[in-house]
């Protein structure tokens, strides 16, 4: 009777077990011990593929990374440079739109991953769905006429933004035990132990306000920076005009020097 055969140890199977041992008991449960134990295999067969820990973390992060939906940005074309448009992005397309879009994408998949948000924090690195993310939105932002400098800007702000967010919830930080809010030491806490029943609402009403508050910020920055674009792209003409450097009459006028009905 032939034996049956084991599934073939890949990439996509090592990280598909680290992400749920990362889920369920966080980064420090990840080993080589523990995922060989959850593949069936031997510890030194996951080496084959990843040399370290870090690398396999670094991949789960990047898993997450790729569920992010960026197609809120193709519309921009990802072409950088001032698009000379005006106010809203190109084409009549919405950089704000496509950045609260985004945002609350990034933020759900987080939400479904809180543990692999310290990695994430790290920044990008060489990870590829992290390095998509990161051009696709400085991309957007600067074909919508934000200058390049300001662009890098806005990518690392949402990123605070939403990867704050993500940490961990708000509302869960308080306890439901209504005699830890002693009127007499914290008089404005009386409702406090209410909050952990009402998580959600709390923590995604806090990120609908501050990511709305962040990118009226933003829009009126934009506004500004639209009006004082025309200035600056023609200063030229003031700089250079021919009258001021090489006026001939003023200097070479010969009615003045060598005028005859004056002389004789």
């Amino acid at each position: 009777m032939a034996r049956p055969r084991k599934p073939l140890l890949s990439r996509d199977r090592i990280v598909e077990a680290a992400g749920t041992l990362v889920d369920a008991e966080g980064l420090d449960a990840v080993s080589t011990r523990r995922l060989a134990a959850a593949l069936g295999v031997s510890g030194p067969s996951l080496y084959n593929h990843f040399r370290t820990k870090d690398a396999i973390l670094e991949a789960v992060a990047d898993a997450v990374s790729a569920k992010v939906d960026l197609s809120m940005f193709e519309a921009f074309g990802g072409s950088g440079g001032d698009s000379g448009e005006a106010p809203g992005g190109v084409g009549g397309k919405d950089w704000r739109g496509a950045l609260y879009d985004w945002a609350h994408s990034y933020r759900e998949a987080l939400s479904d991953h809180p543990n692999i948000v310290p990695v994430l924090a790290r920044g990008p690195g060489r990870r590829p769905a992290g390095l998509r993310l990161a051009d696709a939105v400085f991309g957007a932002m600067t074909a919508a006429g934000w200058p390049p400098a300001q662009a890098t800007r806005i990518g690392a702000l949402m990123r605070y933004f939403i990867l704050g967010s993500a940490v961990a919830s708000f509302a869960r930080g308080f306890v439901d035990d209504e005699t830890a809010y002693d009127p007499a030491d914290y008089p404005h806490l009386g409702q406090a132990h209410l909050l952990a029943e009402r998580q959600r609402e709390v923590d995604e009403g806090a990120f609908e306000t501050g990511l709305t508050a962040l990118l009226d910020g933003l829009a009126l920055q934009y506004e500004a920076l639209r009006a004082a674009a025309p200035q600056t792209r023609d200063a030229p003409q003031t700089r250079d005009a021919p009258q001021t450097r090489d006026a001939p009459q003023t200097r070479d006028a010969p009615q003045t020097r060598d005028a005859p009905s004056r002389r004789g």
